[in-house]
């Protein structure tokens, strides 16, 4: 089986993050705020057809929330949060799933809106690159996820029909992308994370632990 998995929140905590945003803003609640921004970001990056390094826009996101707030935020700051998202910690679940798929002999696909190297270097601090067959990233076709391109490269990357893969994430618009080109989404509800319960086809699963969704798709085949 062709799993692909979502790298930041999915399988990283950015609760690790938190220590930041309460430094810089008081709170830890300003850290979903900033990710909601950047996915803003991202996706008016699709839209308007000004492709950006990750980095660049995690950046962006956060001088928009100092704006909103009346922080100054400093370039040492910004820097302070890219090497932090360079250093998120796996979620406790993470490591026992993707052994387990491992050892099963699943294709296992790592598909990212972080740069290419960012994400070698992510999955390799949090001990989970070794599980993977491949690491790719949006910036090989330019387009962040849910735009159609980054999963018709990773079904192309093994030559395969994007109904032979999996995608599993923390994030309802990456499973709705997902799922538009083809592929069968699993969700992973990472505290504050929630689908619509209303709608019937996506995610084809769901559940709020890695190792148990992962034994339903495989049980599923």
């Amino acid at each position: 089986m062709h799993l692909v998995f979502d790298v930041n929140e999915t399988l990283l905590d950015t609760a690790a993050l938190d220590p930041l945003f309460m430094r810089w803003f008081g709170t830890e609640a300003r850290r979903g705020e900033w990710f909601l921004i950047l996915q803003e970001t991202w996706m008016t990056a699709n839209l308007v057809g000004r492709f950006a390094p990750f980095a660049e826009l995690a950046r962006s996101a956060l001088r928009q929330l100092g704006a909103k707030h009346g922080v100054a935020i400093t370039p040492a700051d910004e820097q302070a949060l890219v090497d932090g998202v360079l250093a998120m910690p796996a979620h406790a679940d993470a490591v026992e799933a993707l052994a387990r798929l491992r050892q099963q002999g699943h294709t296992l696909t790592a598909l990212t809106n972080s740069a290419s190297e960012a994400a070698q270097h992510q999955l390799s601090q949090a001990g989970l690159a070794a599980y993977f067959d491949a690491i790719l990233s949006v910036d090989r076709v330019a387009r962040y996820k849910p735009a159609p391109e980054p999963y018709r490269a990773a079904a192309a990357h093994w030559a395969v029909a994007p109904e032979e893969m999996v995608m599993v994430a923390a994030h309802g618009w990456d499973l709705i992308g997902a799922q538009a080109v083809g592929m069968r989404t699993a969700f992973v509800a990472r505290p504050g994370k929630a689908m619509d319960p209303a709608l019937e086809q996506v995610p084809t699963w769901r559940g709020d632990d890695l190792r148990q969704l992962m034994a339903q798709v495989v049980a599923a085949g």
